[in-house]
């Protein structure tokens, strides 16, 4: 009699998954938060919202993934980043509008579950909500043979936070004269990868540029909720896809440009080291990359001294890298 084909024998075991989500728990459990009900393993999670001293509660929310970075970390063997990445994707979108992030989930595909990198990648998503402040209340973990080979996953992230509807950051108070500061990235964050994978050898990138390629994504929250709460912020882009032509345009008001000075600033040496080889224009440079700035905020010119001393108390480096000018339509110019 022919024994029968169980699941675990058609790629996906259960058992390993349930062990897997123990291992997990107690990294979840350290980032609760005031709000935070329930513990992990439910058929959902549970956030009990404190929105005291708010007369308009608005809720945002963002989802994001990591992309192709993740191949990066296969080619390196090294998974304890990209988890941060997945939460700062998240939550530097929310802050901004000027919210707070609240809670977090994720979701985390593989072709088979390997206990140790996975336990590493909830670890950074884990690390990344404690430094935006925010809880993880739930999650998925699918194990996917056929769709994904063994080695390989894909993470995605949600994010809900709150702001008070006559607080949220939208840019309609940009005006022409105002500054724009940038905010220093730690690196090429998580954009572009599809073009440094063209021109980097698999080598390079498990070896020699590994740890350059697979720094963290800033979390910016911390910092530009400070700002937000203490001095008048106009208006906050987060320069990821699209870069600087494609994300700061989404907070200028109609018939205004972002005049940016592009020696304002030191271009890390990973950017000029990709350009090197590739050899592009300087807009398709500006357009795939964020160049060493990885969030810009709006702010009066006699607010950009204030807002920098700020930054520094979280060893965020800053800018002054440009104005708002009067223009025939939304654009960056550089």
């Amino acid at each position: 009699m022919a024994k029968p084909l169980t699941y675990k024998k058609s790629g996906v075991d259960i058992d390993k998954a349930n062990d897997f989500v123990k291992r997990i728990t107690p990294l979840i459990e350290k980032t609760r938060t005031k709000g935070t009900l329930g513990t992990i393993g439910g058929f959902g999670g549970f956030f009990k919202a404190d929105f005291a001293g708010m007369k308009n509660p608005v809720l945002v929310s963002s989802t994001d993934g990591v992309g192709t970075k993740l191949l990066i970390a296969n080619y390196a063997g090294k998974f304890d980043t990209v988890g941060i990445d997945l939460v700062a994707m998240c939550v530097n979108d929310i802050i901004t509008c000027g919210a707070r992030p609240l809670f977090f989930l994720d979701y985390f595909a593989t072709g088979q579950i390997d206990a140790d990198r996975s336990v590493d990648i909830i670890k950074g998503i884990t690390n990344g909500c404690k430094e935006a402040g925010c809880a993880l209340i739930g999650g998925e973990t699918a194990e996917m043979p056929g769709l994904y080979k063994k080695e390989d996953f894909d993470l995605a992230g949600f994010c809900v936070g709150v702001v008070d509807r006559k607080n949220a950051i939208d840019g309609s108070g940009v005006k022409d004269g105002d500054r724009i500061l940038g905010l220093a990235s730690s690196g090429i964050h998580s954009n572009g990868y599809s073009l440094v994978r063209k021109v980097f050898s698999k080598k390079e990138m498990g070896g020699k540029y590994k740890k350059e390629l697979l720094k963290p994504t800033t979390i910016y929250v911390k910092p530009v909720l400070d700002l937000i709460k203490n001095l008048k912020v106009k208006a906050i882009a987060n320069i990821t896809g699209g870069g600087f032509y494609d994300n700061i345009p989404r907070v200028l008001p109609d018939r205004t440009a972002a005049s940016i000075d592009k020696d304002s600033w030191r271009v890390p040496p990973i950017f000029e080291t990709i350009n090197k080889r590739a050899k592009l224009p300087d807009e398709e440079l500006y357009r795939t990359f964020n160049m060493g700035i990885g969030m810009i905020v709006v702010l009066d010119k006699d607010e950009i001294r204030p807002a920098r001393e700020r930054l520094s108390k979280y060893a965020i480096r800053s800018w002054d890298i440009g104005e708002v000018i009067k223009w025939a339509k939304k654009e960056v110019i550089l």
